[in-house]
């Protein structure tokens, strides 16, 4: 599916949009930027230092061809320190098809570069606004996969049904996103040759919440292959990786706070790669738990607790340091940490967001070690951020 031409096709209908029906295109766009520190770990920043790479732009649009036909898309530049590939890209670009009801279901299919609608932020991880705190917890949200977890080159169909015993949403998923070079070096290492592709991703959600509509329960499951095709001229070897994902989800709102958590386990068999033989296979697991107090329309405070295993086997990591004879410490087999936040709007259209996050452990750092990879973290550290923003 080429995702460039139907951006270019879109870009042609939004351009000639206003002459044929003014109110069939809207855009809004936001700009955040943001100063950061990783102390006594490489999560963002390296050695310590005090830096800006929190810059994020976007522009989101959406064409409606006809009631029941439209183009939204959104375009963006990132700068998030070592946590992703710095630069433009287009985060999402689909056709928004609304279908004809299924009984008493809403149906709606997205074709194209969809968004996954399958966490409780993986749909809105792209808006500054939306998020809770500028670093989401890593146990569910993963940084290093923030391209390839937002969305997907396929089809998502949507399924919706309010009823006087609660509303329903029904999500499915089939599609793969495509892994830049920036990806392959932090997971494999810089002086990795070879490309990791992802073959396939298939997802499957559903979401239940009462007529009340204060809170919210919700289940996902992922199943995606990857391969690594190793360059003739390097040590590695051709190898992939299998993964399903199991995730709950529960939202509770109140007039003056709200709890979210979500909790996940995994199932990873990695093989080949660093050599001919290598086979893993584990069950790993996660969560967190996170608790907002609104104290008025202006200002607002985060705590949370967010926990991952990589191994749930191996919770302290030793069997990992074992089975890599020393190259990997212990403490990236787990990550523990606990963050405390806050938002200012002081205009509308206007956040200051301030965080501070504390951590034991390495697990979900952005580049995994190995013989080619020797990220400098120590077992514990931590990290803070400030960002300001503005959306219209």
């Amino acid at each position: 599916m080429n995702v460039n031409a139907i951006l270019m096709s879109s870009l042609f209908l939004c351009s000639t949009s206003s002459a044929l029906a003014e109110s069939s295109f809207s855009w809004h766009g936001f700009i955040a930027q943001g100063v950061n520190q990783s102390i006594d770990g490489d999560f963002i920043t390296d050695n310590n230092s005090v830096n800006f790479d929190l810059t994020e732009i976007g522009i989101n649009m959406r064409y409606d061809i006809n009631s029941s036909l439209a183009i939204v898309g959104q375009a963006v530049y990132l700068d998030g320190g070592n946590r992703y590939e710095q630069g433009e890209r287009i985060d999402y670009l689909f056709v928004d098809w609304t279908l004809p009801e299924l009984g008493s279901w809403n149906v709606h299919a997205h074709l194209g570069r969809f968004k996954s609608p399958h966490w409780l932020y993986s749909a809105t991880r792209d808006v500054p606004q939306t998020r809770s705190t500028v670093v989401l917890p890593q146990s569910i949200y993963f940084d290093n996969f923030r391209d390839i977890a937002l969305g997907s080159d396929g089809i998502l169909l949507q399924f919706s049904r309010p009823a006087d015993s609660g509303s329903i949403r029904f999500n499915w998923s089939y599609g793969k996103a495509p892994l830049s070079n920036y990806l392959t070096k932090a997971l494999l290492g810089q002086f990795t040759q070879g490309d990791v592709e992802q073959d396939f991703v298939h997802q499957v959600s559903v979401f239940w919440q009462p007529p009340s509509l204060n809170w919210q329960v919700g289940a996902s499951w992922l199943d995606s292959d990857f391969s690594y095709n190793a360059s003739p001229i390097e040590t590695l070897v051709d190898g992939g990786r299998s993964v399903q994902l199991y995730t709950i989800s529960a939202v509770y709102f109140s007039e003056n706070w709200e709890f979210t958590t979500e909790l996940q386990r995994n199932h990873k068999r990695d093989f080949g790669g660093y050599s001919p033989d290598y086979y893993v296979d584990q069950h790993g697991e996660g969560g967190y738990g996170q608790l907002r107090y609104m104290f008025n329309s202006k200002y607002s405070a985060v705590l949370r607790y967010d926990l991952f295993f990589a191994d749930r086997d191996d919770r302290n990591g030793n069997a990992l340091e074992a089975r890599s004879g020393g190259v990997i410490p212990n403490y990236f087999g787990f990550m523990k940490s606990t963050t405390l936040g806050f938002q200012w709007d002081p205009e509308p259209n206007w956040r200051v967001q301030v965080e501070h996050h504390w951590v034991n452990g390495a697990g979900r750092l952005t580049s995994i070690p190995s013989s080619l990879n020797r990220p400098n973290t120590d077992r514990n550290w931590r990290m803070w951020a400030v960002q300001a923003m503005y959306w219209f």
